[in-house]
């Protein structure tokens, strides 16, 4: 794609009362309405540009910009204005809009088209409505590790959340395994030393009569995984391959990741035979994360565009899982993703604590998680169930009763992430009743 910007509108615009609305790359990357006076978010370190921003994609200070779409209520009575990627599924243009005097110039660097509205929300819905996406299927409630055990997670804290789910009468449809089962990213097969057996453990969920789920970062790869060492040639390699390296997609867990080439025959072999062999073994509800790294540039053995590998990587994955198994995404390209998936997380992480640790709205918090899974609520029904994170609803977690109202508000999917043991009787009846609502 071109990064050289033409003009595309000159709006004009009070303003005192004007709001732009900026929609993010990917699920963590902040989105929401600002007045024309506000600093929009973005990122505080490289790092995080890649992980959870458009990476190579820089903005202008004193600049808006959409990453494929972008709205105006130009506050002066005139109907809202929105512009959207033509085809948001094959191309991203990123969308500007800069303020001069009393003039909103737009401007992109790839094609758009404009929507009209009586304010930003009634435009972004009456676009989402126009590309006439089927229906989403009701999501299943959920129980997630994560947010209790993080990445510690063994398979007696399975269990023993299983059996608190009968005693406490919570009405949890999936049990999902959250990220700690594995070895390695990359190694999907290969249990960490805190797990027996999967195949156990999803008979164990099925015979008291739920579903079993499971966490994947499917295009991530650890450098020191088996499959790094033993398939080099199955990762996507640096754009500049003076070096002959490996394509960086940013690090985390302490360490550097790089990126599975799904378009090597041998690499989308592999990937396709981790998901037949979880679906086989009873679980049938897939929370598949990180998927950024799949829509990164660099140099593939296709000559697929990035944009094309990464909807490719999907459909394989849904052949694989077959169409009645449940698929959840999370850090994924939004636009590029429209079609692919039955929920969407919508938003950075949430935690156990209000503010981001990082001064970043892409990192985990309650206020990031809230700013824009509230501006992405026009998603929800129209694209996926939007998933605006887990519940959590023990003591520990600050300002418990507001993020549950979060939660609750948005319609979205429904899980919890406690330690259900550990909840004291508001975290119990939170727990049911919103669980419960969402059936």
């Amino acid at each position: 794609m071109s990064h050289s910007f033409t003009p595309v509108a000159s709006v004009p615009v009070d303003a005192r009362t004007a709001r732009v609305h900026e929609e993010g790359w990917q699920s963590w990357s902040p989105s929401g309405a600002y007045a024309l006076g506000d600093q929009p978010y973005r990122p505080t370190n490289d790092n995080w540009a890649t992980v959870c921003y458009r990476p190579g994609v820089t903005v202008p200070h004193g600049t808006f910009q959409g990453e494929g779409l972008l709205a105006l209520d130009p506050g002066d009575g005139s109907a809202a204005r929105l512009w959207a990627a033509v085809d948001p599924t094959r191309e991203v243009p990123s969308i500007r809009l800069a303020v001069t005097g009393d003039l909103a110039e737009i401007s992109a660097d790839g094609p758009v088209k404009e929507w009209t509205g009586t304010d930003i929300q009634e435009a972004l819905r009456a676009w989402a409505a126009s590309l006439e996406v089927a229906p989403p299927r009701p999501a299943p409630t959920v129980w997630c590790s994560w947010y209790e055990y993080f990445t510690q997670v063994t398979e007696d804290d399975i269990h023993e959340n299983l059996r608190a789910m009968d005693t406490l009468d919570l009405p949890v449809d999936v049990v999902q395994i959250d990220d700690g089962y594995q070895k390695a990213l990359g190694d999907w097969l290969t249990l960490s030393g805190r797990f027996r057996s999967r195949r156990g453990i999803a008979d164990a969920i099925r015979a008291r009569g739920r579903r079993a789920g499971i966490w994947t970062a499917p295009f991530l790869v650890d450098p020191a995984s088996d499959l790094a060492a033993e398939h080099p040639d199955w990762l996507v390699k640096a754009p500049t391959r003076s070096d002959g390296g490996f394509l960086h997609a940013g690090r985390n867990w302490g360490h550097d990741l790089s990126v599975l080439d799904t378009t090597h025959p041998e690499a989308a072999a592999y990937l396709t035979d981790v998901f037949r062999t979880l679906r086989a073994e009873g679980y049938d509800y897939f929370k598949v994360d990180f998927l950024y790294a799949g829509a990164l540039e660099g140099v593939r053995h296709s000559d697929a565009n990035p944009l094309t590998a990464y909807r490719q990587g999907i459909e394989l994955i849904r052949e694989a899982i077959g169409e009645d198994a449940y698929l959840l995404g999370c850090g994924a390209p939004i636009l590029p993703s429209i079609g692919l998936f039955d929920a969407m997380r919508v938003s950075p992480d949430t935690a156990p604590h209000r503010r981001p640790e990082a001064d970043d709205h892409s990192q985990p918090g309650q206020d990031p998680a809230e700013f824009t899974g509230a501006a992405r609520q026009w998603q929800h029904g129209r694209f996926w169930i939007n998933d605006p994170d887990c519940l959590m609803a023990r003591p520990a977690v600050e300002t418990r009763e507001r993020w549950a109202a979060h939660v609750e508000a948005t319609g979205g999917l429904m899980a919890s992430s406690d330690r259900l043991l550990s909840l004291d009787p508001w975290g119990v009846e939170t727990t049911r009743r919103l669980l419960g609502g969402a059936r």
